[in-house]
């Protein structure tokens, strides 16, 4: 199936100040491949692309993304005038903002470490963040997020979740709304606030964790310890059994 571009004119989309641009797409392989290939174009700050439907979506750690029709796809392109090494903080503002979201239809959210959102225990939703450079000057940054709202996969490893109570175009509003207020936020204060949203919704401190930092199979480079918080910069903070501390800046952890 050809792709169908139909970009959202003449309206702003979502509470983003201006309005957020919007490209929907029907079948692609990827909104993160789309995204990027506009954003070397120079799209602007607060372009947003949606799919209907992806046939190459994937997440974090190489891993694919179940993608059919009637779920939530998009890549935000964003723009901040900040360090490369800040990108990384918009990670932890991706996931409070759709944390808020998917909030609004009921249940229980929670958050896990360091981007993936759950509804009553089960994964509903990923987050996926590329810097896009020139050189050693940040372009854009591409946040690529998927819930989960006519279907969600059945996955070996880990329980899913999905929003039973609205369908995408409900969500996929909601969640244009609380990324472009976490993201102003974000510009404007740093990383404190929403870094407070996220422990709210995050485990407790002390609460037992195990880290897996290897590019391979589970439990490769794996760390045991216990939730200590977040440090200003959204890294994790493992309290080891020794009564150490180290700073977990990459990894998954495992539930």
């Amino acid at each position: 199936m050809t792709a169908r571009r139909a970009p959202v004119a003449g309206r702003p989309v979502g509470d983003a100040g201006g309005g957020w641009r919007v490209v929907t797409l029907g079948d692609v392989a990827s909104t993160m491949d789309e995204a990027r290939r506009l954003a070397e174009s120079g799209a602007e700050d607060g372009t947003v692309v949606r799919a209907l439907l992806q046939t190459g979506g994937r997440g974090r750690l190489g891993r694919s993304w179940s993608s059919p029709p009637g779920n939530v796809y998009t890549t935000v392109i964003l723009r901040p005038d900040v360090a490369t090494a800040r990108a990384a903080e918009l990670s932890i503002v991706a996931a409070v903002a759709t944390a808020d979201a998917v909030a609004c239809f009921g249940g229980t959210v929670t958050l896990k470490w360091p981007n993936d959102v759950l509804l009553e225990g089960g994964k509903i939703s990923g987050i996926l963040l590329e810097a896009v450079t020139e050189g050693t000057r940040l372009s854009a940054v591409l946040i690529g997020i998927g819930v989960n709202v006519a279907s969600r996969p059945d996955l070996p490893d880990r329980r899913t979740a999905r929003i039973e109570t609205a369908d995408a175009e409900s969500v996929f509003a909601a969640l244009l709304d609380a990324l472009g207020r976490r993201y102003r936020q974000w510009l404007r204060e740093g990383l404190a606030g929403i870094r407070m949203a996220w422990l709210a919704r995050g485990p407790a401190i002390g609460a037992p964790i195990t880290i897996s930092q290897g590019s391979g199979s589970p439990g490769t480079g794996r760390l045991d310890g216990r939730f200590a918080g977040l440090d200003p910069d959204g890294t994790l903070v493992l309290a080891l059994a020794d009564g150490s501390t180290r700073r977990v800046a990459s990894g998954e952890v495992m539930q």
